[in-house]
């Protein structure tokens, strides 16, 4: 570990107390390695990396192999004086993973993969509990779980292919089947985050425990900030016998928002469903793949029947798609009988399973769709918020028109085309970078809160004293100072980098 701080600083370490090198730690400072785990998936942030222009490249990468190495590498980056970024998937939308430059952070930053640490420990089939390091990554977890013990976590985020659990963690994050198995929250039991005064555990693990409060509350939504998350012990539940997919078409988009609020009220909705505006709807209809003559002419005349007969409008009509889960086809049959009835009331028609089963596949297309677009120049991103049902139509409306105004505004010569999807429900350039701003003001001041599932980072640091009383934010910074008192993890996410 010495000669990895030797080669991130480019000479001695600063302290001669520093652990020996251990087989349990690999390191690299290969320029391309570096490079590859010094940025997100930001727009702004896939467009410097294409333009060669990232503000800072990581001095070294390190892989620990267990978890009494992570515990290693951060006692010798605090006796160096180094700065230590977590990564856990390379999946951030926020600028978390966007690294200091060096007049605000002078010090050598060295990321910490957790890439390594990505076992399942243990599974609890009796108490339905899997104790599971952080590293472990969503797609090969759930495959993991799902063929080892036949058991599931149930959160499946947007970034599901590549994300990993210690990052669902650091975020607070929330998944496609929430309404399901909850989000992150309700998912994790206890956390184990080493940070430089020590390591974070919870000794009791019960499913509800009333002895103070409880400090992984801190954990989740920490963004890095405190320590490293090196594993996890969460809820497992069995993998359900019966899935099935479905989809609704409204008229509109106040039909459709109104159904989807009676479907909350009533306790109906399914393990997904979500509502997509026109103009997301028609870009997914032209992306529908070729089909063949007859199913094209079958296509032909269920739209013949939707817009003659039943008088929707193609430039109004919206959809909704959705995935019930279930032990038997009994289970769907109930879900599907206290759902469809409320659609019917606000004008939804059901369409076909394969619509449902498409529309639901192409969530975790939009990225692989965003970066295809940068290569025609299209700069395309996605953001998400929270809001009371009240607030839904006039923050779309609002967020769309700030949009729209601000791009007119810098002689954009095109209207940016936007689109707004509902999801979640409960029962209660710089130019680029500048009308993006601009939205998120308008999200805050249309009600919305400043994120729901994509965490703050670096992106949205800004509007934390808004969000959030002077006390609150000091109380924040004052766990930080004690848990990090000479602030190894400076990474300048959700609180400012200089305390």
């Amino acid at each position: 570990m010495a000669q990895v701080l030797a080669d991130a600083d480019g000479g001695q370490p600063s302290s001669s107390n520093l652990p020996p090198s251990s087989v349990a730690i690999k390191h690299s400072v290969d320029p391309v390695t570096r490079i590859h785990h010094s940025h997100g998936h930001t727009c702004r942030e896939v467009w410097q990396l294409r333009k060669g222009q990232l503000p800072r490249v990581a001095d070294a990468v390190v892989w620990p192999l267990t978890e009494d190495a992570v515990a290693d590498v951060v006692a010798a980056a605090a006796a160096a004086d180094v700065v230590l970024m977590p990564y856990g998937g390379g999946t951030s939308v926020t600028n978390a993973l966007t690294l200091p430059e060096r007049d605000a952070e002078p010090r050598p930053i060295v990321v910490v993969s957790m890439a390594k640490l990505n076992a399942v420990l243990d599974v609890d089939t009796v108490n339905m509990t899997a104790t599971i390091q952080a590293g472990a990554v969503g797609a090969v977890l759930g495959k993991e779980l799902a063929d080892g013990w036949g058991v599931t976590m149930g959160h499946e985020p947007d970034s599901y292919e590549f994300s990993t659990l210690g990052g669902w963690i650091a975020t607070r994050a929330s998944g496609m089947q929430k309404n399901v198995y909850g989000n992150i929250e309700d998912i994790v039991i206890s956390v184990t985050l080493v940070t430089p005064t020590g390591t974070v555990v919870k000794d009791a693990v019960v499913p509800r425990i009333s002895a103070g409060p409880d400090i992984h509350h801190l954990v989740l939504g920490s963004e890095g900030t405190l320590g490293i998350i090196t594993s996890a012990i969460v809820k497992v539940r069995p993998l359900p016998a019966v899935r099935k997919y479905g989809a609704l078409i409204f008229p509109d988009f106040d039909a459709g928002v109104a159904a989807m609020y009676d479907i909350a009220q009533a306790h109906a909705a399914p393990a997904s469903i979500r509502l997509v505006d026109n103009n997301q709807f028609q870009m997914g209809q032209a992306l529908k793949p070729p089909t063949s003559w007859f199913a094209s002419a079958i296509a032909a005349a269920k739209k013949f029947y939707v817009l003659s007969i039943k008088g929707f409008e193609a430039d109004t009509m919206v959809a909704a798609t959705l995935l019930f889960l279930g032990n038997s086809d009994a289970d769907i049959a109930a879900q599907e009988a206290a759902l469809y009835p409320i659609a019917a009331r606000h004008g939804g028609m059901p369409a076909d399973e394969e619509n449902g089963r498409r529309g639901y596949a192409l969530t975790f297309m939009i990225a692989y769709i965003r970066d295809l677009a940068f290569q025609y120049c299209f700069l395309a991103e996605s953001f998400e918020t929270s809001v009371p049902w009240s607030g839904v139509r006039h923050l779309c409306t609002s967020v769309k028109a700030a949009i729209v105004d601000a791009a007119a505004a810098r002689s954009i010569p095109r209207e940016p085309f936007v689109t707004c999807r509902v999801t979640q429900t409960y029962d209660t350039g710089a130019c680029f970078d500048e009308i993006e701003h601009i939205a998120r003001v308008a999200i805050l001041d249309a009600g919305g809160s400043i994120s729901h599932h994509h965490g703050i980072g670096k992106h949205r640091a800004s509007f934390m004293p808004h969000v959030q009383s002077p006390a609150a934010n000091a109380a924040l910074r004052a766990v930080k100072r004690e848990l990090d008192p000479t602030n190894v993890f400076a990474s300048g996410n959700v609180l400012p980098a200089k305390l």
